[in-house]
C-alpha cells in the first residue's frame, strides 16, 4: 500500500492550490462573470452554432426592416441568392424554439 504525505503535491490537487487566470474571451471579460449558460470552450459545437444564428439572424432583421429583395440583400451581404434564403430558413425554424431566442439575444450583441 502507497501512502501520500500532506507535504507531496498530487497532480490532481484541489483547484484551490492552482494558478487560474480569469482572463474570459470575446464575450465576457471573465468566465464569473459570463452571460452564457455553459462555456464556449466546453461546447464549442453549440457555441458556434449559436454564433452562426447570430448572425443570420442580423441578415435577416435587415432585410425585414430595409425591404430588401433576396436580390439586393444576396448583393449587400456577398452571399449568393440561395445562400438567402437558406438563412432565412434557418432562422425561422430557430424561432419556434424558446431557449433558442433567449440565447440568440446573449449572441446578437
Amino acid at each position: 500500500m502507497v501512502s501520500i504525505s500532506a507535504e507531496t503535491p498530487t497532480v490532481d490537487s484541489v483547484p484551490e492550490f492552482c494558478f487560474y487566470e480569469d482572463t474570459g474571451c470575446e464575450i465576457s471579460d471573465s468566465c464569473l462573470n459570463c452571460p452564457l449558460p455553459r462555456c464556449k470552450h466546453d461546447d464549442p459545437v453549440w457555441y458556434q452554432k449559436n454564433r452562426r444564428l447570430a448572425r443570420d439572424w442580423k441578415m435577416v432583421s435587415a432585410i425585414q426592416q430595409e425591404q430588401l429583395t433576396p436580390e439586393e440583400a444576396a448583393e449587400r451581404f456577398s452571399i449568393t441568392i440561395r445562400t438567402v434564403f437558406r438563412r432565412i430558413e434557418r432562422c425561422r425554424e430557430a424561432m419556434t424554439n424558446l431557449e433558442t431566442q433567449r440565447e440568440l439575444g446573449m449572441f446578437a450583441a
